[in-house]
């Protein structure tokens, strides 16, 4: 037994090794998954096995100017229902008559292997087989559509078995149990699409407003290897290839020619907040002809380190493309693996009579959305709010603004932030042109605005609204003087309220950790007033190698002058965690405190873990909100900690026992521990449970390695039977503290 516990310590006060910190790439992107609830587009219909009650969707023709500048969202939505007006249907059957073109009846099958007539001798000691003709139909393929057709040799489903003994014996007929060659049939169903304000047919880019380094207005299209549902296209491999597409719905230049000048104009960035993709990897525009049913080769441009936006200005020319359909797409070449060799595009606009001054895109722009109204966190908890409202507004908050023009523009028209509440308008905040340009006399030209605004006196959000959690959402509006695009003159966002603190914006840039065994991870929390935690929660990505296995230890410690100190709370070294995941924006995994304990907090506090192996353990970064100063890192269990000294977020939120533990099934008699003993511990054999419990439903005996060894209905448990060592004794279907049982 000595020696036992001597390899546990030995585990778990393992050597320290150097540690450090770790940037990863996003290997999928489940933010991806809020955009589109369902995908009904041609190329998902492929994967599946037949296109059987599939939706064939036909576009609608756009006609010039085509313009995006990304501020919203302009992919088409494939929602439609079999009930919607409008929709008709097709069906198609597998096998046709090859002369008629006839389905053929239900009933009939074949084989597609040669049967045949067997005739025995009278002794029966020989026989003959004679194959039976082959017949020709036409089979299809109903994997994709359209449906293709191919004559195909057919024969029939039996075998005959024939005897020469007597000649009034009939033929056997052996029916093939399962024939391969059977009547299928598949019905798809069309929508005629009639959206002209939906530019794009497909979604697999991710429309965004956090992956572009400052970007000339706010919203752009990220390429990357991350396929429409959030998945890398090939993950685990260093396969590179084509991955996403931004395909344009028809357009009709039936009345334009090269001489009216039309020209596809467009910014693009590599990397951004992103990965940079390297000169093996390239952005492609396309154009497609309908009448040879081929898209050509239009310009591409090589990744490179320079993250500053470039213009794409592309002449059409080819007699080819000034048709009724004419279409362009984007394509990005790069790793398939994930969030690699990142491009962004913003401000497409296809136009006759152009020429390089629209090259300009003379804009006045938001750049980012508008992060947070109260002080220093995105979200804090609503009944800490409401008990502690006053002096809450920040007195900070950052507006990001460009002026887009190439000349310096007068900044003598105003901005103002409006909030709402069930839609209707709660407050506004004015900010005059003078304070959003920095106090400088005009908009310098091409030149971003990033100026902080005092907005603690006046409005705050009302505490008595709601009891439980509340929603607002923050609208804000700009003007400019010359000509402009008035989309990128407003930018929403939302100000919740809920159970927990926040730094983040819900939405990851990157994967974090530590690399070092033994390595601790805390973030500062300040909360507004003293209360109960009752968990974490964490938004791990998925990102390089696979981490879910891997073992950490949640942990809260008290404030020591600015540092982490007194562990209040740490997970049992026999009860660790591994990484969850969950999907969409703000979707993260809650890990509740071990046997629903409730953690009292006074004064500032850190969340965090220890981390048993030396891997990295993809915790989400946040690179749009910088509070690096609040990460603390420690490799030698909490004798010194040093700041993180990577710019952003680590996406982890403390939860408080609020009104909202009964909406969340969290009330007073799940969170309260049951009390009970052990005896004798440590054990030769009999164990006995003490309790006064009237609903005892029995306990669950593990071993160290959590595997579940032995249950029990009884207060006395018979341990003889097995081998010396630790165990942990659990009850069952209560809240109770586990507890630690050694066996010799």
């Amino acid at each position: 037994m000595k020696l036992l516990i001597t390899n546990i310590l030995i585990f778990y006060f393992t050597n320290i090794f150097s540690q450090i910190e770790e940037i990863g790439q996003l290997n999928s992107n489940k933010s991806i998954l809020n955009q589109f609830t369902k995908t009904n587009n041609l190329k998902n219909e492929k994967k599946i096995k037949t296109f059987d009650s599939t939706f064939i969707y036909i576009s609608d023709t756009l006609t010039l100017p085509l313009f995006d500048e990304f501020s919203s969202n302009k992919y088409q939505k494939y929602n439609s229902s079999f009930n919607d007006i409008g929709i008709t249907s097709k069906i198609k059957f597998q096998l046709l008559n090859n002369v008629t073109l006839i389905p053929l009846n239900s009933s009939e099958k074949y084989s597609s292997q040669t049967t045949y007539r067997r005739t025995f001798s009278k002794d029966h000691l020989s026989y003959t087989d004679q194959p039976f003709s082959s017949i020709q139909i036409k089979k299809g393929n109903l994997q994709s559509y359209p449906v293709t057709y191919s004559n195909t040799d057919v024969y029939p489903p039996y075998y005959i078995y024939d005897s020469l003994e007597n000649s009034n014996d009939k033929p056997d007929t052996i029916w093939l149990i399962s024939p391969d060659i059977i009547q299928d049939s598949a019905r798809q169903f069309f929508k005629n699409i009639n959206d002209p304000n939906s530019l794009w047919l497909d979604n697999y880019t991710y429309h965004n407003y956090r992956f572009a380094l400052k970007p000339w207005s706010i919203g752009v299209a990220t390429f990357d290897g991350i396929d429409e549902n959030g998945n890398a296209y090939a993950l685990g491999t260093n396969i590179t290839n084509y991955a996403d597409y931004l395909t344009s719905k028809p357009i009709n230049l039936s009345g334009y020619s090269a001489s009216d000048s039309v020209y596809l104009s467009f910014l693009y960035q590599s990397g951004g907040f992103g990965e940079e993709p390297d000169e093996s990897d390239s952005l492609v525009l396309e154009f497609y002809v309908k009448e040879t049913n081929q898209w050509y080769w239009a310009w591409s441009d090589k990744g490179t380190k320079d993250k500053r936006f470039k213009v794409g200005h592309i002449n059409l020319k080819n007699a080819n493309y000034f048709k009724k359909d004419f279409q362009f797409r984007f394509k990005n070449y790069g790793n398939l693996s994930g969030g690699f060799d990142i491009f962004n595009i913003d401000y497409v606009h296809l136009r006759s009579l152009s020429g390089k001054q629209d090259t300009l895109f003379k804009d006045y722009s938001w750049v980012y959305p508008i992060k947070s109204l109260i002080k220093e966190y995105t979200s804090v908890p609503w009944d800490h709010y409401k008990n502690q409202s006053e002096g809450k507004m920040s007195d900070n908050v950052n507006l990001e603004i460009r002026n887009g023009s190439n000349i310096s523009e007068n900044n003598s028209t105003n901005g103002k932030i409006e909030i709402f509440y069930d839609n209707k308008i709660e407050g506004v905040f004015l900010v005059t042109g003078s304070e959003l340009s920095g106090g400088v006399l005009n908009y310098a030209p091409r030149t971003f605005y990033s100026t902080l605004h005092d907005f603690s006196g006046g409005y705050k959000f009302d505490p008595s609204k709601n009891s439980t959690k509340a929603n607002f959402k923050i609208k804000g509006t700009i003007g400019a003087q010359f000509p402009n695009f008035n989309q990128n003159d407003s930018t929403f966002s939302e100000q919740y309220f809920g159970n927990y603190y926040s730094y983040d914006d819900g939405t990851a840039e990157a994967a974090y950790g530590i690399i070092g065994a033994q390595s601790d991870l805390a973030i500062k929390y300040s909360p507004y007033e003293s209360d109960s935690l009752i968990g974490i929660m964490t938004n791990f990505v998925e990102s390089g190698n696979n981490v879910k296995d891997k073992l950490f230890l949640l942990t809260v410690w008290s404030d020591n002058n600015g540092i982490p100190g007194e562990i209040l709370y740490k997970d049992d070294i026999y009860f660790p965690r591994t990484p969850k995941y969950n999907s969409g924006i703000n979707n993260f995994y809650t890990y509740y405190f071990n046997n629903n304990q409730k953690i009292k907090i006074e004064g500032n506090f850190y969340i965090g873990w220890n981390q048993i192996s030396a891997d990295r353990l993809n915790i989400g970064f946040d690179k749009n909100n910088i509070n690096n100063d609040k990460a603390f890192i420690s490799l030698n269990n909490g004798i010194s900690w040093s700041n993180s000294s990577v710019e952003g977020t680590v996406m982890m939120r403390p939860i408080y026992s609020t009104a909202m533990d009964a909406e969340l099934g969290l009330n007073e008699s799940n969170i309260d521990l049951v009390e009970y003993s052990i005896y004798p511990n440590p054990t030769n054999g009999i164990l006995t449970i003490k309790h006064n419990l009237s609903d005892f439903h029995g306990v669950e005996i593990y071993n160290i390695q959590g595997k579940l060894v032995q249950t029990s209905k009884n207060e006395e448990i018979d341990l003889s039977n097995n081998p010396a060592g630790i165990y942990i004794l659990k009850l069952i279907g209560l809240k109770s503290k586990n507890q630690k049982i050694i066996k010799y």
